[in-house]
């Protein structure tokens, strides 16, 4: 962090409480109420502070929120006007939750009165989770390039405020206060100017696109529930959002009814499954990536004619086991540069490689040299066998990660192309991170950056980088620059139980 960090406390008993932390930040009682609040934001220390939180116990709006309960906004609704963006609040709400505290994340109102339970409702109609009567009118004149706002629930909606119980809850949120110091201090030195480099092309490639179409026009045509054999792309997000649409996700066929509508993955099976689907009946729409469908077709020719078939791949992979499981015996599986010093076959002179498509070049071309070295006859794939996305990903990220400090990669963990995107960065010399979304987002890794690569693997939205972006811009000044080392203009046409035309 390039500046200071100053934590606002309304009252004085929140103040004491927030500084009975073991190296708490500084704390400021700016006072209770808006007039107090709006004289306190005048003072130079809070007016020219570089990072300011707001943090104390407040209301709770929404239904469900309990007392302790710890409310990050996203926003801060004023009674009239504007909002101001908190837009740090998810990388702050996922350093809380690390410490075990229940966290919620939405709009918090700054009130002018202390609100009934019919003001209550009426904010909570509109999306508010908490309300203050200080927060807006600390923030708003202050020039803090980070800002954020911390409620501990202290009375719950739907019960009375002045009641027995009352008093109790408020001990309960004020001994949760020092919990937050911690998470605090870590956003406060997360805080200060960034460059964000984007590696471009990034997120989806042509085969993830084909696929999640393929569902998206499947339940649009034929209805919910249609079945998925696994994972259509390997991106909880995107799993998540069919989901919802009516799409149901099954390990194997004899989950799926018989008769019914089932969409194998991209990243394709085995004609084995393909065989039990005929003998059920089902309906089958086959949403294979065309590239992995490329390799199969090359595993078939290269078995028919005599050849034991090397698959370069990581086992347990559906994409490897799909395309092991057209020529079972006469493929075997090569994980690393040490498998490949050990794997036997029959006959030395007809030996071919294949490549699982998702897998880092650099990582593959060792692999292949001890192979050429043991089998002198070793025939490679016609073309290449990695994903001209893959590939493009790979080099994308080269071109930023020698300025970074810092890489993010945008993906799930069991997406292939995304963890040989972490592992890219860090063969560059540079600390990488695979995170989910931005929920992942570690603020400890931020600490003392300035430039953080970022980019994502071909099965993740794009979105979810924009709120990676958007996140770190909360954290004071932003700059972002794109580095696109190609234009991607690839189109895979949906197979045509799926066409409209």
């Amino acid at each position: 962090m390039t500046g200071t960090l100053l934590v606002c406390a309304p009252s004085g008993r929140e103040a004491t409480h927030l500084r009975q932390a073991p190296a708490a930040p500084a704390v400021a009682r700016t006072g209770v109420g808006p007039l107090a609040s709006a004289r306190a934001a005048a003072s130079p220390r809070v007016r020219h502070a570089d990072a300011l939180a707001v943090v104390g116990i407040g209301a709770g709006v929404a239904a469900g929120l309990a007392p302790g309960d710890v409310v990050v906004a996203s926003e801060v609704r004023p009674p009239h006007g504007a909002a101001l963006p908190c837009s740090s609040a998810p990388l702050l709400a996922h350093a809380l939750r690390r410490q075990g505290l229940p966290v919620h994340v939405g709009p918090v109102a700054s009130v002018t009165h202390v609100v009934t339970n019919r003001d209550r409702r009426a904010l909570a109609a509109t999306g508010v989770l908490a309300a203050d009567m200080e927060s807006v009118w600390l923030l708003r004149p202050a020039q803090a390039g980070a800002r954020a706002v911390v409620r501990v629930v202290a009375d719950p909606a739907g019960e009375p405020l002045l009641r027995p119980g009352t008093l109790a809850h408020v001990r309960r949120a004020l001994a949760t206060l020092p919990e937050l110091a911690p998470a605090l201090t870590a956003w406060g030195a997360a805080a200060g100017p960034h460059r964000v480099l984007l590696a471009g092309p990034r997120s989806f490639c042509a085969g993830v696109v084909r696929a999640i179409e393929v569902v998206d026009r499947a339940l649009d045509q034929r209805g919910a529930p249609v079945y998925v054999r696994k994972q259509i792309v390997h991106n909880s997000h995107v799993v998540r959002r069919l989901q919802e649409r009516g799409a149901v996700f099954v390990d194997e066929l004899d989950e799926v009814p018989a008769g019914a509508t089932v969409i194998f993955s991209a990243h394709g099976v085995a004609p084995q499954v393909r065989a039990q689907a005929n003998r059920r009946g089902l309906q089958v729409i086959d949403a294979t990536c065309p590239l992995v469908a490329k390799v199969h077709a090359e595993v078939r020719r290269f078995a028919d004619g005599g050849d034991t078939v090397i698959l370069i791949g990581h086992h347990g992979h559906e994409e490897a086991v799909g395309t092991m499981g057209e020529r079972p015996g006469a493929t075997v599986l090569v994980q690393d540069r040490d498998e490949a010093e050990r794997v036997q076959v029959p006959d030395p002179t007809r030996v071919s490689y294949l490549v699982q498509t998702t897998l880092a070049a650099d990582e593959v071309s060792g692999i292949v040299q001890v192979l050429a070295r043991r089998f002198p006859h070793l025939q490679a794939p016609p073309s290449e066998d990695i994903c001209y996305a893959t590939t493009n990903r790979q080099l994308a990220l080269r071109a930023v990660t020698g300025q970074a400090q810092l890489v993010l990669v945008v993906g799930s963990a069991n997406s292939s192309n995304s963890q040989r995107l972490v592992e890219t960065a860090r063969r560059c010399g540079v600390p990488a991170h695979l995170i989910d979304d931005v929920g992942g987002l570690d603020l400890g890794w931020l600490a003392g950056v300035a430039t953080v690569g970022l980019t994502a693997g071909a099965s993740a939205p794009q979105e979810l980088v924009d709120e990676v972006v958007t996140a770190i811009g909360g954290l004071g000044p932003l700059q972002v620059h794109e580095a696109r080392l190609v234009e991607e203009n690839v189109h895979f046409n949906v197979p045509k139980e799926v066409r409209t035309s």
